[in-house]
């Protein structure tokens, strides 16, 4: 029983030694870490591109990282959404919470508030005649809520009532953004 037991200790060392070495070695990409993650405070996304074109590589670049902001807005304020429906006993709350998430996408769709780019990285493999191009982008939430709550105002479609509900999530989110900036 004994040999049995350190056999089968002997394969999983050996199993879990081959399965690194087949994975490769670990390559450590710019733009990770805390400082590129979102928080309470900010939107953050970061994004790569390849290409034998350096514009085109940074372009790949560009639109990775834009897309994942736009995934992360779209996903915060579903769930602010769904929050709002499970919160209210209001028979219309389905109406505002589609509103609100027409409102998102449409947003989304046209400029992001206050995005900024905290970072570009550009290398050049010349084995391979390869560009591979890393940015990095972040949004203020509390600015995002805000353009939001502008763009709300202009849509023909939101009615009073909804324009009022909808004003009101956003200014709860705008609010929770700015005690976070308070408390940092």
């Amino acid at each position: 029983m004994n040999k049995k037991l350190i056999s089968f200790a002997f394969i999983l060392v050996v199993l879990g030694a081959c399965n690194s070495s087949m994975l490769g070695k670990k390559v450590k990409e710019p733009f990770r870490g805390n400082a590129y993650e979102s928080n309470n405070r900010f939107f953050r996304a970061t994004g790569k591109g390849e290409s034998s074109q350096d514009n085109i590589a940074r372009g790949k670049a560009d639109i990775d990282a834009k897309a994942q902001l736009a995934g992360q807005v779209n996903t915060t304020m579903k769930q602010v959404a769904d929050q709002y429906l499970g919160q209210t006993e209001n028979e219309r709350a389905a109406d505002v919470a589609d509103k609100f998430q027409s409102l998102v996408r449409q947003v989304m769709n046209t400029d992001m508030a206050d995005l900024r780019k905290i970072g570009e990285q550009k290398y050049f493999n010349k084995k391979e005649n390869k560009y591979t191009v890393f940015m990095a982008y972040e949004i203020k939430k509390n600015a995002m809520f805000r353009f939001m709550k502008k763009q709300a105002k202009v849509d023909k479609t939101i009615n009073e009532r909804q324009m009022d509900l909808i004003e009101k999530i956003l200014d709860e989110q705008i609010k929770l953004s700015e005690d976070e900036e308070d408390n940092n």
